[in-house]
């Protein structure tokens, strides 16, 4: 197992600063579809006097799917109740949740593809009809109680929209697929932070750090403050791109975001497997790894930028891969496997 990656998506402790958090849609950067789709959504219900529809928000991790959540639920001037799957473990803990909940409230539940089927099944009603419908006791002694609910939104967020059962997927009204930053709103996201950080960027630093962030404003953030260690210890504060290049260089990050891991697997699939195809299977072995995280970790942004492509027989790896590993690239047997 490797250390800890500099630019892994998932979520860390740091990464929960809330100074850096927008507030309103007009602060939230990027995604312009959803956020004028959405503006439109909270100004009819609040119109109207009722609750939200309720969202299903997906998209590979880091991209904000929990501080859209937040922006929503400040938009709506009601609070919100953050919540994961994975924390649900029983019927007993959703209607904790769930009856303590204000009319109009919003509830979040990240990793919402990880609830117990059970717990889901419960979940319906309360979505459908604002009602609780659960069995206490057992056997014989067992019986059904009915828990009035208030009007409620219920926002959802999933890496693995594949994972969520069908009817679930079916309760939420408004269903939404966050995409990877382009460069130009992740240098308005590492200038914003250098704001609220109150530290000062050269410009031509934005656009490196921009470049390196992989799409996803998490690791925009995380890049940041690395590279602002650098620039107060080597330098005299000021993050400049020779320092944001030396420090980005020191943690293993080439110019296009790409770190040791990142490598590790190109070259698993390259000199292990003669560039594929391969299963994912025997990439996940190769390189001692969960299949679930290379697949929801490593493999997004490597797919999105054309290192590896997907095909009936695996992932095979591009002659952009190889040409990042300085390794000759030949036209293989498979080449149009993709097709």
């Amino acid at each position: 197992m490797d250390k800890e990656r500099i630019v892994t998506q998932m979520s860390l402790k740091e990464d929960e600063d809330q100074s850096l958090r927008p507030q309103t849609l007009d602060q939230y950067i990027g995604q312009d579809n959803i956020k004028e789709m959405l503006s439109v959504y909270i100004q009819a219900a609040l119109r109207r006097k009722e609750a939200l529809d309720h969202i299903l928000l997906y998209g590979p991790p880091g991209l904000g799917k929990t501080t859209l959540a937040q922006v929503i639920a400040h938009e709506l001037g009601v609070q919100i109740k953050i919540t994961s799957g994975p924390a649900i473990e029983r019927s007993g803990d959703l209607a904790a949740v769930l009856s303590s909940l204000n009319p109009g409230d919003v509830l979040f539940i990240d990793e919402i593809h990880r609830l117990p089927r059970f717990v889901e099944e419960v979940l319906y009603a309360a979505m459908e009809d604002y009602v609780l419908d659960i069995v206490i006791g057992k056997d014989h002694e067992s019986r059904s109680i009915r828990i009035d609910l208030p009007p409620f939104t219920l926002i959802g967020a999933t890496t693995r929209f594949g994972d969520l059962s069908a009817p679930l997927r079916d309760r939420f009204g408004v269903v939404l697929r966050l995409n990877y930053y382009d460069i130009k709103d992740l240098e308005n996201i590492v200038r914003r932070t250098s704001k609220v950080y109150q530290h000062e960027i050269a410009e031509d630093a934005v656009l490196s750090l921009a470049k390196r962030s992989r799409g996803t404003p998490r690791i925009a953030n995380r890049l940041f403050r690395r590279v602002r260690d650098f620039a107060e210890i080597i330098g005299d504060g000021i993050i400049t791109k020779n320092i944001t290049d030396h420090a980005l260089s020191k943690l293993g990050i080439d110019h296009n975001g790409l770190d040791h891991t990142d490598y590790r697997y190109l070259k698993a699939i390259i000199e292990r497997f003669s560039g594929g195809p391969v299963g994912l299977e025997s990439i996940a072995a190769t390189i001692s790894e969960e299949i679930t995280t290379v697949e929801d970790v490593y493999e997004p942004y490597l797919l999105q930028e054309g290192y590896i492509k997907r095909t009936a027989r695996g992932r095979m790896a591009t002659e952009k891969a190889y040409q990042s590993l300085g390794i000759k690239y030949y036209k293989g047997l498979f080449q149009d496997e993709s097709k």
